[in-house]
């Protein structure tokens, strides 16, 4: 099948809710809700609809929402992650994918790009592949210049007058794990986690701000673990840099705790845990206010 560019507006690539007036040195970041699959990206697939949305982190940035409650800033994409998953390196790209020369500073060999999940995905979550045939090498700053870089940019900012503002930040990025990929091991009593922390194995966070995290939800019932199989992706490798005072934390959800993940819906689920969610989020907005972090 000949690809077709998708024609979704490329100035409309993100979503900011803000408090009127942010009082607490957080952001919070959804880049997979993205839910916007154009007719022209869906006809160019050899995926039907509800197959590439099981890349997407569906319903998270509405979890999250509560943040705003709270005096902090919640980032969220708009565009789908089976389109351009800005939780990657710029030009992580399989040279496969492409009809054409890869820019020399693209990233062949990651993990993510062997297993088909680069910057512009190979593969959905299933690890069905997404394309019939090759997309046009341009399409790789198409993407890059017009979704990924635009994200980042806001993010950027928002990071930075945060910084400003309050003298240090915490990003928080916020994802949802099949709940077949939620681990089990040292849980006690069997089943898996309903939520993993990743601060890059104690680099990217301060461990108060963690240990706070996980209390949290520990309190509230929830089965946590940190760092497996989720550490953290490039936005909390990146923007984790704690002695420049910022810190970064990936928060991952089970999905089996609020959704069908069959059919993308919600279950009767969703209003506890967002409720839960919004207390987690309360308890580290008083711990930044009471103790500020380097």
């Amino acid at each position: 099948m000949e690809y077709r560019a998708p024609t979704a507006d490329p100035a409309q690539v993100f979503t900011v809710l803000s408090p009127p007036r942010q009082t607490v040195p957080l952001v919070f970041s959804s880049p997979h809700s993205g839910r916007d699959y154009s007719a022209d990206f869906i006809a160019s697939s050899r995926l039907d609809p509800q197959a590439l949305r099981r890349s997407e982190d569906s319903f998270v940035d509405e979890l999250f929402a509560c943040a705003a409650d709270h005096g902090a800033p919640l980032l969220a994409a708009l565009f789908p992650r089976a389109f351009c998953d800005p939780n990657r390196e710029p030009y992580e790209l399989d040279p496969a994918m492409f009809a054409g020369r890869l820019p020399e500073a693209a990233n062949t060999r990651s993990p993510r790009v062997v297993a088909g999940l680069g910057t512009i995905p190979k593969v959905v979550a299933s690890g069905a592949e997404i394309y019939a045939g090759r997309l046009p090498v341009s399409e790789i700053e198409r993407r890059i210049g017009s979704y990924y870089r635009p994200y980042h940019q806001r993010l950027r900012e928002l990071v930075e007058e945060t910084q400003r503002q309050f003298g240090w930040v915490v990003l928080v990025d916020c994802h949802s794990m099949p709940a077949s990929s939620a681990p089990a091991d040292g849980l006690p009593g069997g089943g898996g986690a309903d939520v993993v922390l990743g601060d890059c194995y104690g680099a990217s966070a301060a461990g108060d701000i963690v240990a706070c995290i996980e209390d949290g939800f520990k309190s509230r019932g929830y089965r946590v673990v940190r760092n497996t199989p989720y550490a953290g992706g490039f936005t909390t490798r990146h923007y984790g840099q704690p002695r420049q005072g910022c810190h970064a934390v990936q928060i991952e959800i089970s999905r089996a705790l609020y959704m069908n993940e069959t059919d993308h819906t919600r279950h009767q689920g969703f209003d506890r845990l967002a409720a839960d969610l919004s207390g987690v989020v309360a308890g580290l907005a008083a711990l930044t206010r009471e103790k500020p972090f380097p």
